[in-house]
């Protein structure tokens, strides 16, 4: 493995967020290595990792790219975390879903879609940094508008909003 790619990995492996390759090629900059040179190195990486079958792959996340454990070992990392308290109540994550599916989105639509007030889970996801207010909308009473964040993506391992499941496999699964 070139010096390079080692640095790079090492980056990953010690950074608490995805790393981006912007934010790469600025920690390198005295060993001037370009953009290009470093989408390099992360796909020969990713590639590596994929190849090794080890219990950890390199993914874009977020952004930018993130050590991640292997999909199919979640039944055991599950068992590792048992034990430990649920990390979202239930209204939370459904609150959460309506604002990732339907931002931006107002607490009155959330209120109306949940059926109840979601003004304690909205508080609960703005604390975790999960979501976000936008702003406000241009209507009488000037409600917040309320959209994820850049955590929410690396929370659900997802790249971009992109990502999330459509309504159409949620069926799929159900079945």
């Amino acid at each position: 493995m070139n010096e390079n790619k080692a640095i790079i990995e090492g980056l990953i492996f010690a950074a608490e967020s995805p790393l981006t390759v912007e934010r790469i090629v600025e920690i390198l900059r005295e060993r001037e290595i370009d953009r290009r040179e470093v989408a390099m190195c992360l796909q020969e990486l990713t590639a590596a990792h994929e190849e090794r079958q080890g219990g950890f792959l390199l993914r874009e996340i977020a952004g930018g790219y993130q050590f991640r454990t292997r999909p199919e070992l979640a039944v055991w990392i599950a068992r590792m975390k048992a034990g430990r308290p649920a990390a979202f109540t239930a209204a939370a994550l459904e609150t959460l879903a309506i604002v990732a599916y339907r931002q931006p989105v107002v607490k009155a639509e959330v209120d109306r879609l949940r059926g109840v007030d979601a003004g304690r889970p909205l508080r609960t996801l703005l604390e975790r940094g999960l979501i976000r207010i936008l702003g406000r909308k241009d209507v009488p009473g000037k409600p917040m508008i309320y959209g994820t964040t850049r955590k929410f993506l690396e929370v659900f391992g997802l790249k971009d909003l992109a990502e999330l499941p459509t309504l159409g496999e949620f069926k799929d699964l159900a079945e």
